[in-house]
Parts: structure tokens; sequence; C-alpha cells
């Protein structure tokens, strides 16, 4: 009942009150937009240096078939988004770009190996189908009314209960503890992208995201978003994919 209340308060404000309200929606979708065109960017790099890699034969010796160089990575990739998240309030607008396009590249590299798993036709359908999903769970976000703080709880415990499972899955190897873990992640990465966008929505609501801040801002709400779809699509690749034969 309480956006009733908020609604019937409206011509009471005035006209400076409900102008108010329009600049800050429109700052709200001023932010978010450049959140998901950054996050798009950040895939398009992903895709990008993915498929460049898998192409060639080289960087494919090279990169991911060397077991010391792709852990390497690995360690990069680790290194620069735990960097990204402590120092982002810190460093530069255009630094803190550079290591956001930085990480999307090295995840490029890293997910060039899909392709020696998974068949191009499939890869591609298992894409679209995760674009069309999160599309539809980031709306639900942006114009939800509901608290989605309990979803976003929920979703984060069983992210942690992931984490787990899979490390212990490593030394385990079982089938049945691999296809728990996938359809978990289904779960928690759908309840994420959800939540996430909502927690964007409410924070540009109440900040001013202007200049450089706004843009570091935007920058961490892409790669929260980033990783959010980037996990759902491998969950997704796991049920989906079809497994090369040669």
């Amino acid at each position: 009942m309480a956006w009733i209340a908020n609604e019937r308060r409206v011509p009471s404000e005035g006209i400076a009150g409900t102008a108010g309200r329009a600049l800050g929606a429109d700052a709200t979708r001023v932010f978010l937009g450049r959140v998901y065109r950054l996050m798009a960017l950040g895939l398009g790099v992903t895709g990008l240096v993915a498929m460049v890699v898998a192409g060639s034969p080289a960087a494919l010796e090279f990169f991911v078939l060397n077991r010391g160089v792709f852990f390497l990575v690995i360690i990069a990739q680790l290194v620069t988004v735990v960097a990204f998240s402590a120092m982002v309030g810190r460093v530069s607008a255009g630094t803190a770009t550079a290591m956001f396009f930085g990480y999307a590249a090295l995840s490029g590299i890293t997910f060039s190996s899909i392709f020696l798993t998974y068949t191009g036709a499939s890869i591609a359908s298992t894409f679209f189908v995760t674009a069309g999903a999160f599309a539809g769970l980031s709306v639900y976000g942006a114009v939800t009314k509901r608290d989605l703080s309990g979803v976003g709880s929920f979703a984060m415990m069983g992210l942690w209960g992931l984490i787990l499972a899979s490390v212990v899955n490593i030394f385990l190897g079982s089938s049945m503890l691999y296809w728990l873990t996938t359809f978990m992640g289904v779960v928690v990465f759908t309840g994420l992208a959800a939540y996430d966008t909502a927690k964007l929505k409410a924070l540009a609501a109440q900040n001013d995201l202007s200049g450089a801040a706004g843009q570091r801002a935007a920058l961490q709400g892409a790669l929260m978003l980033y990783l959010d779809f980037i996990n759902l699509f491998l969950m997704l690749l796991r049920i989906f994919g079809g497994r090369r034969r040669d």
C-alpha cells in the first residue's frame, strides 16, 4: 500500500516535485543505459577474443592446450577482478575502464576452450537463449516494485554453496554433483540477474552518478551484470550445449 500513498501525494507536491521525480527517473535510465552498454561491450570483447583464439591453432596451442599458460591466464583473471573491485573507487575512470575491458579480454582467452568441447551452433543458440532470458530478468528487476533483497540473500547463499560444491567436485568427479551444481547455478544466477538490476536502479535513484564517479559506478555495475550473464550462459551451455565428436 505504500506506493498508493506515494501516488496520492503527487498532486500536493506541485510541478516542482513532479519534475524532480521525472529528472530522477531520467538519471536512472541514463545510468542503467550506460551500465548495459558497457556490459554489452565487455561481452563483445570476450566473444571476439574467444573466437580469434579458437580460430587460430597456434593461439589455441599456446593459450589453451599449454596448461601452464592457461592457468596463468586464469590467475591473471582473478587478480584483475579482485584489483578492480578493490581499487575502482580510487583510480581514474580511464584506468577502471582499462581494467574492465582487460578482464573481458582475459575471459575471452579462457572462453576459447569451450569451442574445443561444444559445437559452434550450440554455443550460438545457447548465447541467444541466455540473452533473451537475461533481458527478461533485467526488465523485471528494473520495473518491479517488490523488494528483491530476500532474493539477493538467497542467491548469495546459493552462490557460496555452488562454489564450495564445485571445488569439492574437482576431487570427487561426481556426475550427480556436476548436474546438481549446474541446475543450482541456473537458479542462483537467474536470481542475481534480477536482484543486481534492482540494486543498480536503487543506487542510481539515491545518488548523483554524473561525471567520473558515475562512470566508475557504471563499470562496477557492468562487471556485476557481466558476471551474472557469463555464469548463467555457462550453466545453460552445460544443459543445452551439443558436444563435439571430433
